[in-house]
């Protein structure tokens, strides 16, 4: 990292002088933020969050410089997501109703299936309040979500081990513990809070088994998930 250059002899009169505690990390850097509050901010805006627990340095540089990375994302029309508790954090757009707020993140439809066992890995979590790690097993979950079955058994089989690898790729609301179990990280509470728990559960209580099958068609408009900028 490079420092400041002290002031040029030649530099007009009234010109300002370089701020001697902003952080410059290359020739011509105009940026506020010390590297690890940069990096902080990079890992949040790529997705899908921030975990204190995976990533110990970048979590501590966002709670040290929390306010200045706040006012950042603000700058992109994002809100900043933080539990000091379970120490994790995302973005998302921000809520108003004083102006329209332009889309920052783009979205992913969600299939009935993803949505479905979002809402079975959230329930699992909640009724372990307490534990401090939460497993779940792929073929209990997976019997769980059989009510909804349709269509012949190799198909509902692929249709079910494409949800749980987003569950661990996409989303990174899993991590796998071993073969057939991945542990439910805690973000989950907040990335689907009470209110949207709720309205999927009443709208799929509604759904026919057609209506099922349609819901998993890429093509048809369903549920949506903030991913990236």
């Amino acid at each position: 990292m490079t420092e400041n250059p002290p002031p040029s002899a030649d530099s007009p009169e009234g010109a300002t002088a370089p701020d001697p505690s902003r952080p410059i990390l290359w020739s011509g850097d105009t940026g506020t933020l010390g590297e690890g509050s940069r990096r902080a901010l990079l890992d949040l805006l790529k997705g899908p969050y921030l975990s204190g627990a995976r990533k110990p340095q970048l979590w501590q540089s966002l709670v040290a410089d929390e306010d200045a990375v706040r006012s950042r994302l603000h700058d992109l029309f994002l809100e900043l997501v933080i539990d000091h508790a379970e120490e994790f954090a995302f973005t998302r757009k921000v809520t108003t109703e004083e102006l329209q707020v332009p889309a920052a993140l783009r979205s992913e439809a969600l299939t009935f299936l993803d949505t479905a066992m979002l809402l079975v890995l959230r329930q699992q979590l909640l009724m372990a309040a307490g534990e401090r790690r939460v497993i779940a097993g792929r073929t209990e979950v997976f019997e769980q979500l059989s009510v909804y079955r349709q269509g012949d058994e190799s198909s509902w089989a692929r249709r079910l081990n494409s949800s749980w690898t987003k569950m661990l790729n996409k989303f990174n609301v899993l991590h796998t513990v071993d073969e057939g179990r991945a542990e439910i990280s805690p973000v989950l509470k907040m990335m689907v809070d009470h209110d949207q728990a709720r309205a999927f559960a009443e709208l799929y209580r509604t759904l026919t088994p057609a209506d099922t099958d349609e819901r998993d068609d890429p093509d048809t408009s369903g549920p949506e998930a903030e991913e990236t900028p």
